[in-house]
């Protein structure tokens, strides 16, 4: 048997939450994971976050600010190969998300902002971005992608397994020896994070302390999940700013907080109804599971205990910037990145615009 050849990748990632960019290193050979390296990550400053901000649901943006975030990312590279003693010939390749600022699969649309050509120019090395259009112009949902690297790293549990990421937006991966499904569920951290900013004017609610002094209020929570997505079958993908909070607007601030922590455990709750097997064990991965509020939560919608996947060796902060290395090796190799059960395109298909130095 020939050995497949292990490329040294790194990821790019900037989630939905706006939060900042993160940047990790793995060893793969686009089937399996064989070596996690270093992981840096870097919070975008107060002016470009909303910068950001202004931008979002746009079909366009200016120039200047795509070459101010792939400057930012050249930057914390370079960060990264200081600080842990890489040089960039030992790159094989770099995997650049971007920052989603309008996706809408209903109406065959996605931007995810940042310059491929300019990055590889900056960086010295060859990179792979824009993931996601050609799912989108296949008939897919353009999203979620990170399920096949969800899939590699769970091999080794035997049983089914359902890994959730809660970020901007939630999203979970099921897998089993028989199937990998993927979709959004729901919002993740974004629609709490907007409501806190704009009425106690913190980023987020940290650990969940404003929600866990209020009451859900069960009539508005209702009122939420009549949403027609709810009841859509999946795959199904959805946009940061899907859902609004001027439900809770008229309750007190903890009420409205401890409301939209049930709207999204809610929401994660009723993707069981799609699984083909009963699930195992519940992995939690994004910046939902520091907030211990709405893991308590979400264990007791589940009746079972929900486990952050540092607890089974994995770092929950690098993984979306680790998926997005493998999938540029999957790219690299044209392998598929997405699939019919997770994002509802017709075949499997491979994705992402190569840009060689």
């Amino acid at each position: 048997m020939i050995k497949q050849k292990i490329y040294t990748a790194l990821g790019l990632m900037s989630g939905t939450s706006l939060d900042g960019i993160d940047a990790a290193i793995i060893k793969t050979d686009g089937q399996s994971v064989d070596y996690f390296g270093p992981f840096v990550s870097k919070p975008y400053s107060q002016e470009f976050r909303n910068r950001l901000r202004r931008e979002l649901g746009k079909r366009d943006v200016s120039h200047l600010l795509q070459k101010d975030l792939t400057c930012l990312h050249a930057a914390l590279v370079e960060d990264l190969f200081y600080k842990h003693g890489y040089i960039r010939s030992e790159i094989d390749i770099v995997g650049f998300h971007g920052q989603t600022i309008h996706h809408d699969a209903k109406k065959g649309f996605t931007l995810q902002i940042g310059d491929g050509a300019l990055l590889a120019k900056l960086l010295g090395t060859s990179v792979v971005n824009n993931f996601r259009s050609a799912d989108i112009a296949a008939g897919g949902q353009g999203a979620p992608l990170a399920p096949i690297y969800h899939q590699a790293l769970a091999r080794k549990f035997s049983d089914p397994t359902v890994i959730v990421n809660i970020g901007g937006v939630a999203n979970v991966s099921f897998i089993s020896d028989e199937c990998l499904l993927a979709f959004d569920t729901g919002p993740g951290n974004a629609l709490i994070d907007d409501f806190i900013k704009q009425k106690v004017g913190a980023s987020f609610d940290k650990d969940g302390e404003i929600a866990r002094q209020g009451r859900v209020n069960e009539e508005v929570l209702a009122n939420l999940l009549n949403d027609p997505y709810f009841s859509k079958m999946p795959p199904k993908s959805l946009d940061r700013n899907e859902f609004d909070f001027l439900n809770v607007e008229n309750l007190l601030v903890e009420d409205a907080a401890a409301t939209l922590v049930a709207f999204t455990t809610e929401t994660i709750v009723r993707s069981l109804e799609y699984f083909p097997q009963p699930v195992q064990r519940w992995l939690i991965t994004g910046g939902g599971r520091h907030n211990s509020y709405m893991m308590g939560e979400l264990s007791k919608c589940l009746g079972t205990r929900v486990i952050p996947v540092e607890e089974v060796g994995w770092n929950g902060d690098a993984l979306e910037a680790q998926a997005f290395a493998f999938l540029a090796v999957r790219s690299l190799l044209n392998l598929p990145l997405s699939f019919p059960n997770t994002t509802g395109v017709p075949k499997e298909l491979t994705g992402g615009d190569i840009y060689r130095q």
